[in-house]
């Protein structure tokens, strides 16, 4: 009769459901890192995308000033104003935002900082040209001090704006 009982129960001992658990806990242990580390990977890629999006559209914007040359040029629907001494975008407070939109950056995935918007990190000074694009998902942060994209104007002797990344070059450590 006992032998009956046994052949018809099925399932797992106590002592191999912990040894699994365990397994579980190992390998997550093990993976965690690397998953952690995939967001700042991740927020380093946006911000390279951000970049090359601001430098492409600056050098559409000027070409599109070459051609027809005018205070404003219309870029993605939106018009960028233009700095007429060196044909690429105007970067002031007011207009940093539409640079951004032209390049597509949308305020879903980044804010626009600029000195007139009571911005820290990064540090800008107002009238310096400079305006600095972060994911929404560090604003405010002290990783917006190094993980960000800075846009700086150009000069009448040196006209193509400045488009980096961080402080100089941001890395995956900057930005998790």
């Amino acid at each position: 009769m006992n032998k009956s009982i046994k052949a018809s129960q099925g399932g797992f001992t106590l002592i191999e459901l912990i040894v699994v658990i365990v397994i579980l806990g190992i390998l997550a242990a093990t993976a965690l890192p690397k998953f952690a580390s995939l967001s700042g990977e991740a927020r380093l890629a946006s911000l390279n995308a951000a970049k090359g999006a601001l430098t492409a559209t600056s050098a559409m914007v000027h070409g599109k000033y070459l051609v027809s040359p005018s205070a404003k040029i219309k870029v993605e629907g939106t018009e960028v104003t233009m700095d007429t001494t060196t044909g690429y975008p105007a970067v002031t407070d007011a207009s940093a935002q539409t640079i951004a939109t032209a390049a597509g950056l949308s305020t879903g995935d980044y804010t626009v900082l600029t000195a007139g918007n009571g911005t820290t990190a990064p540090a800008l000074t107002a009238g310096s040209g400079k305006f600095a694009v972060v994911p929404n998902s560090i604003v405010g942060t002290a990783t917006a001090a190094k993980c960000f994209v800075l846009f700086s104007a150009g000069t009448k002797d040196l006209p193509p704006p400045v488009v980096t990344t961080g402080t100089s070059v941001a890395a995956v450590a900057d930005c998790e």
